[in-house]
């Protein structure tokens, strides 16, 4: 089953890092996508520009509007992503457990709701 680990992080976590902290952080993080890569867990992962990059879409009453900004305000933010295939959700938090961010701030994990295969079995059954 595929999860999704969000790396939620608080505003202005890395104002305060030295540099050589932050570049060992970069290239821990490249190493254990490395790792998941050759356990066959990786799916995807990538890092997020700052909340103040974001903008947000909303429907209602038959209309789009759009904002500058993330979608709710909080004081972290989603500082970037892993996809993962993992055997259940004790795996998915094993693997969450070692990414090198998440010492910085809180990863969440939540699963991947499969649309296809949910489709596939509809069209199975109405066949």
């Amino acid at each position: 089953m595929k999860y999704l680990l969000q790396v939620w992080l608080p505003d202005g976590v890395f104002a305060s890092i030295p540099q050589d902290e932050k570049d060992k952080l970069d290239r821990d993080s490249l190493a254990y996508d490395t790792l998941l890569k050759d356990q066959g867990h990786f799916i995807a992962a990538e890092p997020l520009l700052g909340p103040e990059t974001a903008v947000s879409i909303r429907h209602g009453n038959g209309e789009i509007s759009i904002t500058d900004g993330p979608f709710c305000e909080t004081r972290e933010h989603l500082g970037g992503f892993i996809v993962v295939e993992a055997r259940d959700l004790n795996d998915a938090i094993r693997l969450a457990s070692a990414v090198p961010v998440g010492r910085y701030g809180g990863i969440e994990v939540r699963p991947i709701f499969d649309l296809e295969a949910l489709v596939a079995s509809q069209t199975t059954a109405a066949d």
